[in-house]
């Protein structure tokens, strides 16, 4: 039963990426009315938000684009940086509403913030633990124990980041909306864009969440054949 759900999710999670790209790639096509790039749409939401002190920068690839809040950065992939398209527009707004979310303190962000370290140890040692655990389970179950927590610690960051990616869109089309850099034609294919990148993040969290209790079942499993 457990494969039947990875199976779903799998698939679910290639359905959402592929309309990810798709919507992107065909709203990448709409231009917004004033002329803006993506970097102007960024540099004055931030300005108008009153933030002076967070730099928009362009970085390298596709679908790379993030706020970093250690050195206070909008980065931008080059076709959004560049572009003037609802795309472009939704993606710069996104970012900059974490760069709101930062500047006002926003609880869930701070969370996910602060279970960054921890998550990155958890990363990096996660899967070498659970298969030395699951290779162990009868003779060592404390190491398969071991990684199901660190497993749940990155499956816990999935689920915190949910409400953290939720506020920035709708941030965003806020202030799209109050600013004027869409209007009744622009709108909806940008809440479009952003509702669909959303998706990505429940299904990591729900996929994250299902793998977890895999593991627990196994280490339960182990413990009972014992």
């Amino acid at each position: 039963m457990i494969y039947v759900i990875f199976g779903v999710f799998a698939l679910i999670s290639w359905l959402v990426q592929q309309s990810l790209q798709s919507k992107f790639k065909k709203y990448s096509q709409i231009p917004i009315p004033n002329g803006l790039t993506g970097k102007d749409v960024a540099e004055r939401m931030l300005r108008e938000n009153g933030i002076y002190d967070v730099k928009v920068i362009s970085v390298e690839g596709e679908l790379t684009d993030h706020y970093n809040p250690a050195n206070k950065t909008v980065n931008l992939s080059e076709p959004v940086f560049m572009s003037n398209s609802v795309a472009a527009a939704a993606v710069a707004a996104h970012e900059c509403g974490h760069a709101v979310q930062h500047a006002t303190a926003y609880a869930p962000l701070k969370m996910r913030s602060a279970l960054v370290p921890v998550v990155s140890f958890a990363s990096n040692w996660v899967q070498w633990v659970l298969l030395g655990g699951i290779l162990l389970v009868h003779t060592f179950p404390a190491l398969l124990l071991f990684g199901i927590v660190l497993f749940a610690m990155t499956t816990i960051f999935s689920f915190i980041t949910l409400p953290v990616e939720i506020n920035a869109s709708a941030r965003a089309l806020a202030w799209l909306n109050r600013s004027g850099i869409t209007n009744v034609s622009t709108y909806e294919p940008a809440k479009d864009a952003l509702k669909t990148a959303a998706y990505t993040y429940v299904v990591a969290a729900l996929s994250s969440l299902a793998t977890l209790f895999y593991y627990i079942m196994i280490f339960m499993g182990g413990n009972r054949r014992d």
